[in-house]
């Protein structure tokens, strides 16, 4: 009886393991078919994407005005006598306040070293102006900081001809920079002493043993500041050398 029911039931389990192996292969059909499609989609994504890619093109004419608007020459400008440090000082903070100070480089007023010689003979270095009434600036001309210069009080023009303002030459800007360093840069051999006379000059004798007498500069010695003139004494010309701070200009 066992037997029986036992052979009338194997087919239909036979049934079920056949319906499972069925069904497992269809769904491994439908997965390799689901991966088949993604696969698909992706690669028609990428060569979508790459056909979109355009080649990265340089503006380059717009970084070479970029370049040319920032490019910086050294003017010369004419300003008040005796107000050049302060001018110089207003310019700056102009193009501060209004943040074009990458138009700007230097605001420089030339100055040279020179020794003088007090009156007790003791040479000293001093800052004297090279060119008064003159400021250096380094800067890139466009019409804001054309204006900015204009508009500061105190400044009248830039150099040039026919209105235009002319750079300076690199040798110029090299040699008046280089007269404005300081004595220990420089050294001191090759600061001159500021000595007001020139050969031939008529002089007159305000102190010391030849006080009153009147002569003319003939050989001046920066060095030593000293002055050589001729004196006419017994009716012969006599050169004496003196102190040049001991001398004055004759009227």
């Amino acid at each position: 009886m066992v037997d029986s029911v036992a052979a009338d039931q194997s087919p239909s389990v036979d049934a079920a393991e056949s319906a499972t192996v069925d069904t497992s292969a269809g769904t491994d059909s439908a997965t390799e078919d689901v991966q088949k499609d993604d696969t698909g989609d992706a690669d028609a994504l990428e060569e979508d994407a790459l056909e979109e890619v355009e080649p990265l093109e340089l503006d380059l004419e717009t970084e070479e005005e970029e370049d040319d608007d920032l490019k910086k020459q050294w003017y010369i400008l004419k300003v008040q006598v005796n107000r050049e440090d302060s001018i110089r000082q207003a310019l700056q903070r102009r193009f501060l306040r209004d943040g074009l100070e990458r138009f700007f480089g230097e605001i420089v007023v030339p100055t040279e070293d020179v020794a003088e010689f007090t009156k007790a003979g003791k040479r000293r270095i001093v800052k004297r102006k090279l060119y008064p009434g003159y400021i250096m600036v380094q800067m890139a001309i466009n019409d804001d900081t054309w204006f900015v210069v204009r508009e500061t009080p105190g400044i009248g023009d830039f150099t040039g001809s026919a209105g235009r303002p002319t750079p300076m030459e690199s040798a110029d800007v090299d040699r008046i920079l280089k007269a404005g360093k300081p004595e220990e840069e420089s050294g001191d051999a090759a600061v001159r002493t500021a000595i007001p006379f020139a050969a031939n000059d008529q002089i007159r004798v305000k102190e010391g043993n030849f006080q009153n007498f009147e002569g003319t500069v003939e050989t001046i010695d920066e060095a030593k500041g000293h002055v050589t003139v001729l004196f006419s004494i017994f009716g012969r010309p006599t050169p004496v050398e003196l102190p040049h701070w001991q001398i004055e200009k004759m009227d």
